[in-house]
């Protein structure tokens, strides 16, 4: 059920209710990498996260937040990813938390089977999170596959 498309992620492709589904960290930082053309289209995913941290300064790993971007879509910012780096050597430990996104990946899938939606995304955990997708795709079978949800895997074209 995973189609691999060329394109943005922020320009889902298909009819019907769709999901925008993306990795964000666990200390309120937004500013790098797919977030930045998120937010300039639907300021309200960014306004949505930064707010989160006014009240609850310490999300938790697996957490969602679901944002209605506009009619019939919406983004889902999933806590998936511990703290930031921009470097990290081979014996450190990236920010991605695979347990976290396949937490938020489940409750994804609740959300997209009830709104019978189409499930839109990056390669969520293999930038700036540093994974690897060979650890994030089975994620995705898992969560999805039972349910008969459509998920569509956007690379920018290079």
């Amino acid at each position: 059920m995973i189609h691999y498309v060329t394109g943005d992620a922020t320009s889902p492709i298909g009819e019907g209710n769709k999901v925008i589904t993306h990795v964000c960290n666990d200390i309120g930082a937004w500013g790098k990498g797919f977030v930045l053309p998120l937010a300039k289209k639907w300021p309200q995913a960014k306004a949505t996260y930064l707010a989160s941290f006014a009240t609850n300064p310490h999300p938790q790993l697996g957490d969602i937040q679901v944002i209605a971007a506009e009619p019939g879509l919406w983004i889902i910012n999933m806590i998936g990813q511990h703290k930031i780096t921009t470097r990290y050597s081979k014996e450190e430990i990236p920010p991605v938390r695979y347990e976290a996104i396949q937490k938020a990946l489940h409750q994804v899938a609740l959300f997209a089977t009830r709104e019978k939606a189409a499930v839109h995304m990056p390669r969520i955990g293999c930038g700036l999170a540093g994974g690897t997708w060979d650890k994030i795709e089975p994620l995705l079978h898992e969560a999805f596959d039972k349910n008969g949800i459509q998920v569509y895997v956007y690379d920018l074209p290079v």
